[in-house]
C-alpha cells in the first residue's frame, strides 16, 4: 500500500472505535505506512488528517515504538496541527510519550525521546493549553506538562500560572483537571 491507497482508506475512517480500530490494525500489520500515515497526518488543512491521527493515536496505544523512528518528523510538524479532532489525538500521543519516558520509564522511549523532543512537546503541550482548544487535549496537556516538570523547572511554574489564571473560565472538567494538577505540583 501506497500514501495514495492510504489516503483513500482513511477516507472510510469515521469517528466510530471500531473503524479506527481496523485501520490502526493495518498500520500495525504494515509498521512501514507510519512514515506514510504521518505525511497525511500534518497536511493539516485536510480533513483526512484528522482521520490519519486517529489512526496515529490507535497505533500508538497499541505499539508506541512504531513511532520512534519518526519523533524528528512528529515533534517538528505538532506546532501545525490546528484543527480540533487532530489537536486531541496529537496531545493525546504526547502523554503516551511521556508517561512512557517518565513514569513507566521504558527504556526505548528513553533512548528515543531526546531532550529536544521533550522540549518542543512542552511547547506545544503550552499552546495547546492555552489556545482555544477543547478540554480533552488540554487535559492531556496538563498530564504531559505535569511529567515534563520533573525534568524541567520552568515548567511548574509556568503550568501553575496558566491552570489559576484560566481556572475561572474552565469548563467543569478543565477546573477538575487543573485542580488535580495543581494538588500534584504543590
Amino acid at each position: 500500500m501506497n500514501k495514495e491507497d492510504l489516503f483513500k482508506a482513511l477516507d472510510y475512517v469515521n469517528h466510530s472505535r471500531d473503524k479506527r480500530q481496523e485501520m490502526s490494525s493495518l498500520i500495525l500489520s504494515n509498521p512501514e505506512l507510519i512514515k506514510p500515515l504521518l505525511s497525511i497526518a500534518f497536511t493539516v488543512d485536510n480533513p483526512i488528517s484528522s482521520k490519519a491521527c486517529w489512526v496515529l493515536e490507535f497505533t500508538a496505544k497499541e505499539k508506541l515504538e512504531y513511532i520512534f523512528p519518526y519523533l524528528d518528523t512528529f515533534t517538528a510538524n505538532l506546532h501545525k496541527v490546528h484543527l480540533d479532532p487532530s489537536v486531541r489525538p496529537m496531545a493525546k500521543i504526547c502523554e503516551y510519550l511521556t508517561k512512557n519516558y517518565f513514569q513507566k520509564k521504558e527504556p526505548k522511549c528513553i533512548k528515543n525521546l531526546t531532550n529536544k523532543h521533550l522540549e518542543i512537546i512542552a511547547s506545544n503541550c503550552f499552546d495547546w493549553l492555552i489556545g482555544e482548544h477543547k478540554v480533552a487535549a488540554q487535559a492531556y496537556s496538563m498530564t504531559s506538562l505535569l511529567l515534563l516538570g520533573r525534568k524541567y523547572d520552568w515548567i511548574y511554574p509556568e503550568l501553575c500560572m496558566v491552570l489559576e489564571q484560566n481556572y475561572a473560565n474552565g469548563s467543569a472538567a478543565y477546573k477538575a483537571r487543573a485542580r488535580m494538577t495543581l494538588e500534584k505540583i504543590k
